[in-house]
This record gives C-alpha cells, structure tokens and sequence, in this order.
C-alpha cells in the first residue's frame, strides 16, 4: 500500500495563516518569549486514552514550519506509525526554540488526537473482520476537506497495522479521488447512490444505465431502494450472469434500521442464524449485540439470508457489500456470526466520542533542565 507523500498536497495551513488560528495565549506568549529572550524547550506530546500511532500529517506540517521559519525543530518520534501507544504515554517530544514552537501547538494537535483515534477504530474494525475488505465511504460525514484528509490517512495507518499483525485483508480503497494516494489507488471507488436508482426507476434499469456508461468496471448494486433486496438482487444478476459468475458483480446492502430486510421478520432471523451461526446466538448478548445479530437493517441474519438466497439462485460468485453503521462495535458482532461480508463500506471508524480526540503538549525541558507542571513527571524524558 503506498503512503501518499508523493502525491499529497503540502501542509496546510502555511505560515502566514498561524496567528489567526492557534489560540491567543499562544500569540501573546511568543510576544512575550520575544521581548524577554528565547529558551530552547522539549515539549512532550501524548494523549489521555489508547491509540494507533498516526503523527505523520502533524510532523510534515510541523517540519514544513521549521523550514518556513529558518529554523529547526528536533522531532524525537517514541512511537512508529501504526504501533499502539498507551494513555499518557508520550507519542513524540519536539524539541527547539520557544519563540518558533509555542504558536505551533494548537495546529499540529489537531493534526494528530483525531487521526490517532480514527486510526485506532479503523484497526480494531480490520483485525475483527480480518477476512473482509473495507471501503472508507466517510467524506460525507467529515467537516471539511482537511478532515477528510486526516481520517483517510488514519485508515490506511490502522489498515496496515492490522494487516501487518494479523494478516487482515483492511482497507482496499475509499470514496473519493482526493484522498485515493493513502490507498495506493488512483481513484477513488464507487458505483451508484441511492439517487441513481430514484433516477432510473428500478433498480435493474439503474445497473443496465451503469454497466452502459462504464462497461469495464465492476459493479456494486444498491438493492435496498424499493424494500425488494433479494428480488431485486436476483433480477440483476440474472441480467448480468457473466459479471456475476465472474466475482465482478455485487450487491450492497444498505437497509435502513426502520425495518427487515425483504424476507426476514425477528423469527426469521434466528431462524437464518441457527442455520448459519448457531453458536451466535448462544450465551449472553448484550441488547445492541443482539440487535446487530438479528434485528432490522443491515444484521447478521440479513447477511447470511442474502448470501443463501443468491447460492440457491446459483451466483455463488456474486459478491455482497455490507454499509449502514458499520462500528467497531458491530464489527465485532459481525465476525461472532461469521458474517459472509465481501466489503464493509464504511465511515464509523471515525471518533464517535470527540473529546476522546484531544492531543495534549506539555514542554518538559527548559534549555536542557527537566520542569513540568505537578502530576505531569511521567511526562519527563527518560
């Protein structure tokens, strides 16, 4: 998987956009340190939870700082990218001059709590479906391109962690030709909304338009639009059996939670797992888990129901695409049922809980002597 640096953008924001941006105390502080004389200082930065190791959009912003200003910023880096960081403790120490470091702080932080905890959920989420590919759909839900900047990146770092570690499938791709470099892609990945279907007026005639327009890609068919996911994922596949025969045919399955996929009801559903994943279903399930196992919307038994529709149907070979609030949490459940997931489209992986987020930096060393506010020693430099 590539990591991006020869197509990214530069950092931003650049130098002559810091003052409006960073906090005020900031500002007045480098007045300050200005009049009264500079102090080389460490400062040390960590945060208050477990993370995945995700630094490098704040150290490139950082460096591309440091060169802006004529000077240097000595980045000692505790932790690789994509390894686990404990709470508390230290991710990096920036070392260097007071006067060009202390108006810093506020954007490299968000830089780097965000992206760590996004990175954290996208790895949890690939080591519990290790044998599933996932599709970063979130742009919609980011505030901003910079944001969506930030969590592309944090996938491609959890995705690799866990595909390092366990051998996880992780993070093939996202939704927008932007942020595609993260994923070694040249393009984004994507085939139709809901829209398309509103459009075309079936769903059929939708993957006909599609398959007309772009002969040579694959297809993923939305089949949740009339309430007719089987039906209408056995018309298409009927109409294309080639792609389907060929593993270049899927459907996804979107289903609101305001009602069962076609065919299910709640007996149905245990009924579809005592057939599937018996063992699911034994011992304690907390109510959101069984809700994710066998209640409405995009549910293990929905999952398997499809999978066993489309095998009777004889399209073995066509794929299934699962999104619709597709957690770490609901993740977990999924991999209990052994959910035949292909592609999990998903955007949950970023920070649900925000003050969760927050990067802190302390400095630590004045001109080389150890000094940090009480009850913050294990921030000390060892």
């Amino acid at each position: 998987m590539a990591d991006g640096r020869a197509s990214a953008p530069p950092p931003r924001p650049a130098v002559g956009e810091i003052r409006s941006l960073t906090d005020h105390y900031f500002v007045k502080t480098k007045a300050t340190v200005e009049r009264f004389g500079d102090k080389r200082v460490t400062y040390a930065v960590f945060m208050r939870r477990p993370i995945v190791c995700a630094p490098r959009l704040a150290i490139e912003w950082i460096e591309a700082m440091a060169a802006a200003r004529g000077t240097r910023i000595e980045i000692d880096l505790r932790h690789k990218e994509g390894e686990w960081v404990g709470a508390g403790d230290p991710i990096l120490y920036l070392s260097g001059s007071l006067f060009h470091l202390v108006d810093l702080e506020t954007i490299y932080l968000q830089k780097l709590g965000p992206a760590c905890v996004a990175a954290y959920n996208a790895y949890q989420m690939c080591v519990d479906l290790p044998k599933t590919s996932f599709l970063a759909m979130d742009a919609r839900h980011c505030a901003g391109g910079e944001m969506a900047d930030m969590m592309a990146y944090a996938a491609s770092v959890g995705s690799m962690a866990a595909q390092r570690e366990v051998g996880a499938k992780g993070f093939i791709g996202n939704a927008t030709d932007a942020t595609a470099h993260y994923f070694g892609q040249p393009r984004g990945y994507g085939t139709m909304p809901h829209a398309l279907i509103g459009y075309a007026g079936s769903t059929l005639r939708a993957a006909e338009m599609f398959r007309e327009v772009f002969p040579s890609d694959s297809m993923t068919v939305l089949v949740d639009y009339f309430g007719k996911e089987v039906t209408d994922a056995l018309a298409v596949c009927r109409r294309f059996p080639d792609m389907a025969a060929e593993g270049k045919l899927a459907v996804r399955l979107d289903t609101h939670g305001g009602r069962y996929m076609e065919g299910l009801d709640l007996a149905q559903a245990y009924a579809v797992l005592e057939r599937n994943a018996p063992t699911s279903l034994r011992g304690y399930r907390t109510e959101t888990e069984l809700r994710h196992l066998t209640g409405t919307g995009v549910s293990a038994a929905a999952i398997w129901h499809m999978r066993e529709r489309l095998d009777q149907a004889g399209f073995p070979n066509a794929r299934i695409v699962a999104s619709s609030g597709f957690t770490p949490a609901k993740c977990k459940t999924m991999a209990v049922a052994n959910a035949p997931i292909d592609v999990v489209g998903t955007g949950s992986y970023l920070p649900e809980i925000w003050t969760e987020t927050y990067a802190t930096s302390d400095i630590v060393e004045y001109d080389g002597v150890p000094s940090v506010k009480v009850g913050r020693e294990f921030l000390l430099r060892k």
